[in-house]
C-alpha cells in the first residue's frame, strides 16, 4: 500500500507540467465563399501545369497571374523546362559532413563515420561547451527563446545561429570563436510567441575566385523577413546580395499582408540555389498571405522563380499553406520536395471548399524552374492543421528484390507515407479510406469522404479509437479525465471539430506524432529511426458571439484563438487535469525503428522521462519529444528531443540505450555529427522549448571519445 501511495505522489509531483501540444509554425484562418464542395487527391504530372503552378485550370474566367506579374524583374518564370539527367550526383555523399540542417540534402540525417561505435560511445566525454548569452525566460523586457538550431559544419568551422539572430563561427575542435556577426534584428514576438531560430545554412562557389569575398556564404533568416549573406571567412556582409548584405522576403508579401514572412528555417541551399520557405502566424486570421516558395540567387540574391501553393482565384479569401519547415533535395533528379502545410482558416473550411491540390502534401519541384514535376496531398479539405511539418527523406531501398528510388513522408498525423521519389507513385499501397463526417454543428463546412491511408509502414499510434484514460491521472483528479474524455467526440482519425459538448479530441494532435526532426535513415542497413509524440488535445468552436464572450487567452500552442474572418473561432486544449497531469495512458513519447526492406517495426522503445521539479518519471513511460534523431554507418542512434533535457546514444539495431548526458534544457534539434582534424564529434544545441517545459537554455554541447 505504502510502495503504491508513494507511487501516486511522485507521478503527481513529477507529472503536474505545463503541457501543451507541440509547435508548428504555420498559417492562420480565412473568409466565407459560395464555390461548391469538390476534393480529391492530388497526384499532378508537371507536364499538365500552367505556367503559374498555383492556377486553378477549373476556373478559366479567372486571370492568370505569372511569376512576372507577381514577382517584377523575376529572372526565369516558369516557363520552358530543360530535360537532362544528373545521374553522376549520388543521393548519398562520399565524403563525410554536415553541411545542412539535416546534415545533407536528402534529410537522412546519416554519418558514414565509424570512429564512435556502439562498443565504445560509453565513453564518450564532453570535449567543450559555450554558453551563447542569448537567451531568455520571458520575465524581462524580451519574449522567451526557442532555440531549434542544429549547427552546421563546413568549411572547417562550426557555425551556430542563436534566437537573438546572432551567427557565431566557432573552431571544431574547442569552441572557440573565429568571429560572431549580429543581425541587430528587432526581438519582438512579431509571428511567433516566443524568439526563435532554427540554425543557419551555407553556401561555397563550385571554382571559389581566390581574393574574392563571398566566395563562401553564411545566411540567416530573422522573424521581420530579412535574410542575411555573411562571408563564411570573415563574418563580414555580402555587398553583392541584396541591399548591402540583406534581402528583403518581405517583398514579396503582397496578398493579404497581416503579418512578416518569417524567415525562422534556415534556407535549403541546393547548387546556387537558396530556396526560402516561410513561418506566418497561427489560428489568428481566415484570409492570410498566401503560402509561396522562393529560389534566389545564392550570391545575388536575385529572385529565379515562385511556386504558389494556392489556387490564383482563391488566394485572396484564405491563405498560408506555406512551407515553413525543412526541404529536401534530389541532384541526381534535379528535384526540391516540398512538405506544404494546411491552408487557413485551420479549423473551418467553408470559405476554402473548392479543390487546392498543394495543400498539406508533399510537391516535388523542378529545382531550375519551380515547375511542379509530382504532388501528392496527404489530407484533402485539411480542418485540422496537420501541416506537413518535416523534410521527406530521401533514400534507395530494396523491396522485394528490387531497388527504388523512395521518399518517405513523415506526418503529424503518425503516417509514414512512402512513394518512388522520381515519379510520386507508391511504394506500398497508399489507401483511400472512408471517414467520420460532421455532426451538423458546423455551418457552411465541407468534409472529405475519404483520406489516404498508408498501408506499410503501419501507423506510429494507435488513432482508431480514443485513447485510455490514465487510472493514475484520473484517480487523483477524482474522475475529472474520465469525464472529460466522456464528453468529446471521438470517432477515429479525422473527426471532425465540432461546437458541441467540450468538443472533439484530437490523436494524435496538431503539433503532431513525428515534429520537424523528421525521419533519419542508415543507407547500408536500410533502417530508418523516428522519434514521435503521444499527445492527446481536443479543439471546440465557437460561433463569433460565443466566442467573445467566452475567449480567453493563449500560450504557446495552446488556449483561445479567433481565426478572424471566420464564423467560428476556436480553443486549443491538451487534455490535463486539474493538478496538470496528461489525462491519457503513458507512453507519451517513443524512438522507433523500421526495416525498409519491409516496412515492418524492427523495434520501438519509449524514449527519454517526463521531468520536472528534479523527480524523473520511469523511462517506461517516456516523454514528448521535439526534435530528431541522427544515425552513423557504425550502427548508433544521437538524438536529444526529450523532456529530462538528456542527450542520448541508442544501438540502431536493437535500440539499447549506450550513453545519455545531462544538458542545461530540452534538446530540440537535431544533433550534428562532423570530423575534424582525424576526431569524430558530436554536437547539441540545448535550447529549450516552453511546449515541453518552462526551461530554456543557450548551450552548444560538444562530444568525443577521450584522446
Amino acid at each position: 500500500m505504502m510502495r503504491a501511495t508513494q507511487t501516486a505522489t511522485l507521478a503527481l509531483l513529477a507529472l503536474t507540467l505545463p503541457w501543451a501540444a507541440i509547435a508548428q509554425e504555420t498559417q492562420t484562418p480565412a473568409a466565407p465563399s459560395d464555390s461548391p464542395p469538390a476534393q480529391e487527391a492530388a497526384s499532378q504530372d508537371g507536364a499538365d501545369q500552367s505556367s503559374d503552378p498555383g492556377a486553378d485550370e477549373d476556373s478559366p474566367a479567372a486571370p492568370v497571374q505569372t511569376a512576372q506579374d507577381r514577382y517584377p524583374g523575376v529572372a526565369d518564370p516558369l516557363f520552358a523546362v530543360e530535360t537532362r539527367t544528373r545521374n553522376g550526383t549520388p543521393l548519398v555523399p562520399e565524403t563525410a559532413g554536415w553541411d545542412s540542417f539535416h546534415g545533407q540534402l536528402n534529410a537522412q540525417k546519416y554519418s558514414p563515420l565509424t570512429q564512435i561505435t556502439p562498443e565504445n560511445v560509453g565513453k564518450l566525454e564532453k570535449v567543450w561547451d559555450l554558453h551563447t548569452g542569448d537567451v531568455s525566460d520571458g520575465s524581462g523586457d524580451q519574449p522567451a527563446t526557442v532555440w531549434s538550431a542544429t549547427p552546421i559544419f563546413a568549411n572547417d568551422t562550426l557555425y551556430i545561429g542563436t534566437p537573438f539572430y546572432r551567427i557565431l563561427a566557432l573552431d571544431p575542435a574547442t569552441g572557440e570563436q573565429k568571429w560572431a556577426f549580429d543581425t541587430k534584428s528587432r526581438l519582438e514576438a512579431l509571428t511567433q510567441p516566443a524568439l526563435k531560430n532554427r540554425g543557419v545554412a551555407y553556401w561555397q562557389a563550385a571554382n571559389p575566385v581566390e581574393g574574392k569575398i563571398c566566395q563562401k556564404i553564411v545566411y540567416i533568416g530573422t522573424m521581420d523577413a530579412q535574410l542575411f549573406a555573411v562571408d563564411a571567412d570573415s563574418g563580414k556582409s555580402c555587398p553583392d546580395f541584396g541591399k548591402d548584405g540583406v534581402l528583403d522576403v518581405n517583398q514579396w508579401n503582397t496578398v493579404n499582408d497581416r503579418f512578416p514572412f518569417s524567415v525562422l528555417q534556415p534556407p535549403t541551399v541546393a547548387g546556387d540555389h537558396v530556396i526560402l520557405g516561410w513561418a506566418g502566424k497561427d489560428w489568428e486570421y481566415a484570409e492570410a498571405p498566401p503560402g509561396a516558395v522562393f529560389s534566389v540567387n545564392a550570391q545575388t540574391g536575385k529572385l529565379e522563380w515562385a511556386f504558389e501553393t494556392l489556387p490564383e482565384d482563391i488566394r485572396r479569401q484564405t491563405g498560408t499553406a506555406n512551407v515553413w519547415t525543412a526541404m529536401s533535395v534530389d541532384l541526381g533528379l534535379n528535384m526540391v520536395y516540398l512538405p506544404v502545410a494546411s491552408p487557413s482558416p485551420n479549423y473551418w473550411g467553408g470559405n476554402r471548399t473548392q479543390e487546392i491540390p498543394y495543400a498539406t502534401s508533399t510537391t516535388a519541384l523542378d529545382l531550375d524552374t519551380g515547375e511542379v514535376v509530382w504532388s501528392r496531398q496527404w489530407v484533402h479539405h485539411d480542418i485540422w492543421d496537420y501541416d506537413i511539418n518535416s523534410a521527406p527523406t530521401l533514400m534507395d531501398i530494396t523491396v522485394d528484390g528490387k531497388e527504388i528510388p523512395a521518399l518517405m513522408q513523415a506526418t503529424k498525423m503518425g503516417f509514414l507515407f512512402t512513394v518512388n521519389r522520381a515519379t510520386g507513385e507508391d511504394v506500398w499501397p497508399i489507401e483511400e479510406r472512408p471517414v467520420p463526417q460532421g455532426d451538423g454543428s458546423v455551418e457552411g463546412e465541407y468534409y472529405a469522404p475519404t483520406q489516404p491511408f498508408p498501408t506499410k509502414p503501419a501507423p506510429l499510434l494507435d488513432q482508431s479509437e480514443k485513447p485510455e484514460v490514465w487510472g493514475i491521472a484520473d484517480l487523483v483528479s477524482g474522475g475529472q479525465c474520465s469525464k472529460l474524455f466522456d464528453n468529446l467526440d471521438y470517432r477515429g482519425m479525422y473527426t471532425p471539430p465540432t461546437t458541441k459538448g467540450e468538443g472533439v479530441l484530437t490523436y494524435p494532435d496538431s503539433a503532431g506524432g513525428v515534429q520537424w526532426g523528421g525521419v533519419a535513415f542508415d543507407p547500408e542497413s536500410q533502417i530508418a529511426v523516428v522519434n514521435t509524440s503521444h499527445i492527446v488535445q481536443y479543439i471546440k468552436l465557437y460561433d463569433r458571439e460565443t466566442y467573445d464572450k467566452v475567449a480567453g487567452g493563449s500560450g504557446n500552442e495552446n488556449g483561445y484563438y479567433p481565426q478572424q474572418g471566420a464564423p467560428y473561432g476556436m480553443s486549443l486544449m491538451t487534455a490535463l487535469n486539474w493538478l496538470g497531469m496528461p489525462c491519457w495512458k503513458p507512453p507519451f513519447g517513443e524512438l522507433v525503428a523500421i526495416d525498409m526492406h519491409t516496412g515492418d517495426v524492427k523495434w520501438r522503445k519509449p524514449l527519454g522521462s517526463s521531468q520536472k521539479y528534479g523527480f524523473f518519471m520511469p523511462e517506461s513511460m517516456g516523454s514528448p519529444t521535439i526534435g530528431g534523431p541522427a544515425v552513423t554507418k557504425s550502427g548508433l542512434v544521437f538524438i536529444g528531443a526529450t523532456m529530462d533535457a538528456k542527450a542520448r546514444a541508442f544501438d540502431l539495431n536493437t535500440g539499447e540505450e549506450l550513453w545519455s548526458s545531462q544538458l542545461q534544457a530540452p534538446v530540440v534539434a537535431n544533433p550534428a555529427i562532423y570530423e575534424y582534424q582525424g576526431r569524430q564529434y558530436v554536437a547539441f544545441i540545448s535550447g529549450g522549448n516552453s511546449i515541453l517545459k518552462p526551461a530554456v537554455g543557450d548551450q552548444i554541447a560538444v562530444y568525443a571519445l577521450p584522446q
